[in-house]
């Protein structure tokens, strides 16, 4: 059961140093948005137009378009 669960942390950790700047992610809380600035410890978003919120990196889940790519 470890092993499962180690890979899907390094698959996350991988993801979020290779995060940039327009792409859509969704945060853990199931915040869609577009990023729009990376700094060391966190990214800003804009969820809304002229809507930027400020969270930290480790909030950051999944790339969006690949969330929307996958068969429901």
């Amino acid at each position: 059961m470890i092993r499962p669960q180690n890979k899907k942390q390094k698959e996350v950790a991988n993801f979020r140093k290779s995060l940039q700047v327009n792409q859509q992610v969704i945060t853990a809380g199931g915040i869609h948005g577009v990023i729009k600035e990376i700094n060391d410890d966190h990214v800003v978003l804009e969820i809304a137009s002229n809507v930027k919120i400020k969270i930290d990196k480790s909030s950051i889940f999944a790339d969006a378009s690949a969330a929307n790519n996958q068969p429901k």
